[in-house]
């Protein structure tokens, strides 16, 4: 999973679903942190309409462009509705956070033919 983690890492146009207003919130901090460390990060929350100062996304496909990442920061029956979403865009890596993650989810995405990390936190191993 390294090696993935890696390669995703390399990536740099990202969206963060679950993104949060609240600087508590992990849905915050990842994607402060992206954004700080030099990425492209779209924020997606259909609640929020700025996050840090940026246009905030109601969904994937209102995004300016397709990410090369999505991370997700939301509940499991959430995340198995995007990766539906990302499947049909042509999305090729999926992060989904611990909390996000379902067995229905990983499968679905793996076997559409997507890298997926789970069971590790990109806030810890992006620097």
């Amino acid at each position: 999973m390294e090696d993935i983690i890696q390669e995703m890492l390399n990536k740099k146009v990202w969206a963060v679903m679950g993104a949060s207003t609240n600087p508590e919130k992990y849905g915050y901090k990842i994607y402060k942190k992206l954004k700080d460390k030099g990425y492209t990060v779209y924020p997606i929350n259909p609640r929020a309409d700025k996050i840090d100062g940026d246009k905030c996304y109601k969904g994937l496909d209102e995004l300016p462009e397709v990410p090369e990442v999505v991370n997700l920061v939301i509940p499991p029956k959430h995340t198995e509705k995007a990766v539906e979403k990302c499947i049909e865009l042509g999305i090729k890596y999926l992060w989904m956070q611990p909390g996000a993650e379902s067995e229905n989810a990983i499968k679905s995405a793996e076997q559409a033919g997507l890298k997926v990390v789970h069971n590790a936190c990109v806030y810890m191993l992006a620097v």
